[in-house]
């Protein structure tokens, strides 16, 4: 069961499937959030299904583990993974188990929220700029610059806490930042970043699930906030925003993948191993060292073995 399972999730063609296509327009219907392959995984249980992703989980890890290990030894490319959902789309349990085997000195986790003052008297790239990945590491930014060509695009009147002089806010604004997304990011791959976005795709129906979960589980309630059932009501508007950037800004240099995530297990599977491929992809090696230096390791070795 767990090599059906493994054969029709880690294949290439399912890979490039939830690949957005650059210069494309892409709609969101035309990934399932509730994906189970192409019939291949119907008659799973949800049971079997999980214990399936678990175990190809743990061995996509090892061999992302493996993959980091020569990213940080190499230091000259860098990897920057960008993450996308509604609320309850599972981003944090995402982050969670992909990095559950990382080496935490070559990995930066940054969590992007509402603005501060300092930011706000700069351009909405201003603070990604300042986190973005040093060579030899990965950094995983849990939501993003695209919060503004997505919420501040559903809620407008954000706009006016940015201080932009009035003759800037045009109806163009939305083309203009997806310009300047795509050249910062081309920027960013012409220097050494690898760059996977991931959009965790999940039902209306399924946010709904988790919603209940957390108001009804005592132990849940500290991550419900009224305001993402408010942000609810724009479940529309959001869809529309986040199709209009998929098509926008998935490029050749920085992709966009749509993953089904009703079912966390399996995104986390198609997470992992599209990020595990791609560093492979970059075919590193350890570094090479010098007759120089080889000879002063043999010494070493010979004095360590004299002691």
């Amino acid at each position: 069961m767990c090599d059906t399972f493994a054969y029709v999730v880690l294949n290439k063609k399912t890979l490039e499937k939830f690949r957005v296509t650059p210069g494309k327009k892409f709609r969101l219907k035309d990934v399932d959030p509730g994906w189970r392959g192409d019939g291949e995984l119907k008659d799973f249980s949800d049971a079997e299904l999980k214990a399936s992703a678990a175990k190809v989980l743990e061995e996509n890890l090892q061999d992302l583990a493996a993959q980091q290990a020569k990213l940080y030894a190499h230091d000259r490319w860098s990897v920057l993974i960008v993450l996308q959902a509604m609320d309850a789309a599972g981003k944090d349990g995402m982050v969670k188990h992909v990095t559950a085997g990382l080496n935490p000195q070559g990995c930066d986790v940054y969590s992007f929220k509402t603005p501060s003052a300092e930011e706000l008297d700069h351009s909405f790239l201003w603070r990604i700029m300042r986190v973005s990945p040093a060579r030899g590491k990965i950094t995983i930014f849990n939501r993003s610059h695209y919060e503004e060509v997505l919420v501040v695009k559903v809620h407008p009147e954000y706009l006016q806490k940015q201080k932009l002089p009035a003759p800037l806010v045009t109806k163009k604004i939305w083309e203009e930042r997806y310009e300047d997304i795509n050249n910062f990011e081309r920027h960013l791959a012409r220097n050494g970043t690898l760059i996977l976005k991931f959009f965790l795709h999940v039902s209306k129906e399924e946010q709904k699930k988790r919603f209940l979960e957390r108001l009804e589980e005592p132990d849940k309630h500290w991550k419900f906030s009224l305001q993402d059932l408010k942000e609810r009501e724009f479940w529309g508007d959001y869809m529309r925003s986040y199709e209009e950037a998929l098509t926008a800004t998935s490029t050749k240099w920085a992709p966009w993948y749509v993953i089904p995530a009703d079912n966390k297990a399996l995104a986390r599977v198609l997470v992992s191993n599209i990020l595990t491929k791609a560093i492979e992809d970059l075919k590193l090696g350890y570094p090479s060292v010098s007759k120089e230096e080889k000879a002063g390791l043999a010494e070493a070795h010979k004095r360590l073995r004299a002691e």
